[in-house]
């Protein structure tokens, strides 16, 4: 046990390079595990972790362009936290430490690598392929159940258990992956998560240092991620500062009471982003949302410490630095402290200029989901620092859209809005854009199975502005409508029993292949013509259901036109004067054969096409 709020404080002197506290024994644990020389932040604060260090010192041997400024004992008396300062010369090489206490010694190594990282980021030409790891492909069976977990059910039939995906079954599949036309890929968390209730999803972190066992190990994530950067292709990270999970060591045994939220009793969080910004909102309602506990088992952490968001922030960089991580996606962005989000997105970008990072906001409205981009005006201070988010009004469009009937504000205009109220944001091209992901129903089953709605909704997320992401299984038509477990469906032929393989043609049926081929073709368009990712967008208003818009650079324009009504549709194309002319030509993107002049056309239900003007 420890005694809260006692604490050790011991400063370097001068002519002994660096004396400190620390234990008689040589540390259990040290996070970081290994940093890196020519970082631009001059300090590294280690977390080291043992039986006791009290009454300690530590010293830091002769070492190039490294000194040990500080030895501050936690509150814990199990954790030290070691502040190393390197000079811009320090080079890459081992350190060595010591630790004492009396006459006994131990020593131990600390490894400064060279920096090798070099984020490539995401625009609007990428497209993401976002997979839940347990779910997509088993290729390696022996990692199925691991020995001390803390959950060893492994049940297929069951929603909520592991099902037995890894990292090995994605590596096994990256040909497939590419085929698609996607060039980026975005893993719900791999770390370790060793929790006793649904371990499977993996937002219960239970060692930032680690990758989940029953997916692999560190080499085998640098081994994906070796093999995604032969194939030119990128790698977003799922990170959750918001909450650890509760077989974290962290959590069975902080270094500070307070790196947690308590209350005298279970409080879970009011989940209602909004209160950050209403201003009729009570601090009681405030703090519930950002203190509350997202979930019985994933404890709730606070970033007013300074010591945890350090700890995170570095671990942050080490993902980077280590592997090369190209962005990040932010798990439930909305609910740490804001403050301490904006500090992330400096201190790495302090590192990597113009780093990625988009965080996930499900909430309801433009005027919510608004306030949390950078640069946007209406956020108090020094902004968020947040590159981008999770674009749920669109998705919400196009969910609603499909299956209302055109109206005013109904059906196919649902889009329009949206898209209308991008003046709220400072770069609206680079909203993360889906129709379905890891939290929702799945879009085909959202839209009753019908394929015209499917392509409808599809084909204008992957020809709007904002970077597109696509949920593993949708270009397969999976269906499921009902809870988290449902939606997460194993792919079929990820798993050595399984006698169907949807990973090839002839194991999908008519249905699955158009759709798939629907997909690949317009991803593989979009990515060829810079005027589909990054072009400008011009959108007509609906009338009678008709929506028609444009995407256009300096050397290309395409049409895109979405009949918003249950039956067929003439479209009188002389209305969009501002592109077509009488002489204009236009050529089916997806089918050369379809060429046309700009006579009247007609549309089936739901139908979706794309045309580009040529002279």
């Amino acid at each position: 046990m420890y005694s809260k709020g006692f604490r050790r404080i011991f400063y370097v002197l001068p002519l002994l390079f660096s004396l400190t506290t620390v234990a008689q024994k040589a540390p259990e644990r040290i996070d970081p595990p290994h940093w890196f020389a020519g970082m631009n932040s001059d300090t590294l604060e280690l977390l080291v972790s043992g039986s006791d260090w009290t009454d300690c010192t530590f010293n830091l041997k002769e070492s190039t362009g490294v000194t040990l400024h500080r030895a501050e004992q936690a509150p814990n008396n199990h954790y030290v936290y070691l502040t190393l300062v390197f000079d811009k010369e320090a080079p890459a090489q081992t350190l060595e430490l010591i630790v004492q206490k009396g006459r006994k010694k131990k020593s131990f190594t600390y490894e400064l690598r060279e920096r090798s990282a070099d984020p490539a980021g995401l625009t609007p030409a990428d497209i993401m392929y976002l997979i839940t790891p347990d779910r997509f492909a088993n290729g390696d069976p022996s990692n199925d159940v691991v020995k001390g977990s803390n959950n060893m059910a492994l049940d297929r039939a069951d929603g909520f258990a592991r099902h037995g995906g890894d990292l090995q079954g994605i590596i096994d599949h990256l040909d497939y992956i590419q085929d698609l036309g996607v060039n980026a890929l975005w893993l719900n968390p791999v770390l370790e998560a060793n929790e006793f209730k649904e371990p499977y999803h993996g937002y219960a972190i239970s060692n930032h240092y680690k990758i989940d066992p029953h997916y692999g190990d560190l080499a085998l994530y640098g081994t994906l991620m070796d093999e995604l950067k032969k194939r030119d292709m990128k790698m977003v990270m799922d990170v959750v500062y918001n909450h650890f999970g509760s077989q974290h060591y962290l959590v069975l045994d902080p270094p500070a009471d307070d790196w947690i939220h308590h209350f005298e009793e279970y409080t879970r969080s009011n989940f209602r982003a909004p209160v950050l910004l209403d201003p009729h909102a009570p601090e009681s309602e405030k703090k519930r949302f950002s203190e509350g506990w997202f979930d019985e088992h994933m404890p709730d952490m606070n970033y007013d410490n300074k010591h945890l968001a350090t700890y995170m922030i570095q671990n942050t960089l080490w993902w980077i630095e280590t592997f090369g991580i190209d962005a990040l996606r932010i798990d439930t962005y909305a609910y740490p402290e804001q403050d301490f989000m904006a500090k992330l997105a400096k201190e790495v970008r302090d590192e990597h200029p113009g780093f990625f990072l988009f965080g996930e906001t499900w909430v309801h409205g433009q005027q919510i989901q608004s306030w949390f981009p950078e640069d946007m005006k209406q956020r108090k201070g020094e902004g968020s620092g947040q590159t981008s988010v999770t674009d749920f009004q669109l998705y919400y469009a196009l969910n609603k859209g499909a299956n209302e009937p055109y109206g005013w504000a109904e059906g196919v205009s649902r889009i329009y809005y949206t898209l209308a109220a991008d003046w709220l944001y400072a770069h609206p091209d680079s909203l993360v854009t889906f129709v379905d992901n890891h939290d929702l129903a799945r879009y085909f089953g959202s839209v009753g199975e019908d394929l015209n709605k499917f392509k409808w909704g599809v084909g204008a997320m992957l020809t709007t502005r904002g970077i597109p992401c696509i949920y593993y299984g949708t270009e397969i038509l999976m269906k499921e409508t009902k809870d988290h477990g449902a939606i997460r469906e194993d792919f079929p032929g990820g798993w050595p029993s399984d006698t169907l393989s949807k990973f090839e043609p002839s194991g999908r049926n008519e249905a699955e292949n158009e759709a798939y081929n629907f997909i690949r073709d317009l991803n593989n368009l979009r990515r060829k013509h810079n005027a589909l990712a990054a072009g400008s967008l011009t959108q007509y208003t609906p009338d009678q259901g008709e929506y028609v818009y444009f995407r256009h650079d300096k050397d290309e324009t395409f049409m895109i036109l979405m009949n918003g009504n249950d039956s067929e549709h003439v479209f009188d194309l002389g209305r969009y004067v501002d592109f077509l002319s009488n002489e204009t030509k236009l050529v089916n993107a997806l089918d050369a054969s379809d060429k046309r002049g700009v006579e009247p056309m007609t549309l089936p239900a739901r139908g979706f096409r794309i045309y580009q003007l040529v002279d």
